[in-house]
């Protein structure tokens, strides 16, 4: 017993059990700190007044974090729907051709290096453990871990753009207006550094390259977005 509690202790040390929400929750909280101070450095370029920035700001993180949620919560659902899908016909084959399916199986851990006798007795064993586990594991490729939860992505993705999306928010409340656009991409870059180290170290990664990364795309997005406020804008 106390063997089996050091291995799942040491299994736990792996980051990849971390994937599915951390993706959910970086890929909200990046896209609310871009999009919100996007949407504000590109209509404090065409504004003279801070209400106008304050007003679209404030649309932009409330419309982005329900889209965020509702996109993530239909993307995770057919994701699930194609997982069950394969594994309701996967049953059907094993009921009707069990023979074929444990010839699939044997090649599958022949490919993976297994001799072919050896490939076929680990087949049959698993087979006769659990069937549909075993090919939904190794022939379709589904896994507790790589199972999605819907409800989950969609929590972990709107929670954490509208917490991305306040940061910069708070900057147009505070900084003084003549020079906005500057302290809304400063403090956005800064915002996405730490946003970046904490993602990487969280997930296991190196957090210069994160950073790095990170740095270059929000620089891009958010001057894209400046430079369209001054080239279509009108003083608001």
């Amino acid at each position: 017993m106390e063997d089996n509690n050091h291995l799942e202790d040491y299994l736990k040390k792996h980051y990849i059990h971390r994937s599915n929400w951390l993706r959910a929750a970086v890929l909200g909280a990046n896209d609310g700190i871009l999009s919100t101070a996007s949407l504000a450095i590109g209509v404090a370029a065409a504004s003279s007044t801070r209400e106008p920035i304050i007003l679209a700001t404030f649309a932009g993180l409330v419309a982005g974090a329900l889209s965020m949620a509702a996109g993530e919560y239909v993307s995770v659902s057919s994701q699930t729907d194609i997982e069950k899908a394969d594994i309701e016909r996967e049953r059907k084959e094993l009921e009707n051709t069990p023979e074929l399916e444990l010839k699939i199986l044997t090649k599958i851990y022949e490919d993976r290096g297994l001799k072919k006798e050896t490939a076929k007795q680990v087949a049959k064993e698993l087979t006769d453990f659990d069937a549909l586990g075993a090919h939904t594991r190794d022939e379709l490729g589904i896994n507790e871990v790589s199972k999605a939860n819907p409800i989950q992505a969609a929590l972990a993705s709107g929670a954490s753009f509208v917490f991305g999306g306040i940061l910069p928010l708070a900057v147009v409340y505070i900084f003084p207006l003549k020079t906005i656009e500057l302290y809304i991409y400063i403090s956005s870059i800064l915002f996405l550094i730490i946003l970046g180290a904490f993602a990487a170290k969280t997930g296991g990664a190196k957090i210069m390259n994160s950073i790095v990364r990170i740095t270059f795309w929000g620089t891009i997005t958010m001057g894209i977005t400046a430079l369209l406020g001054y080239i279509f804008g009108v003083n608001l």
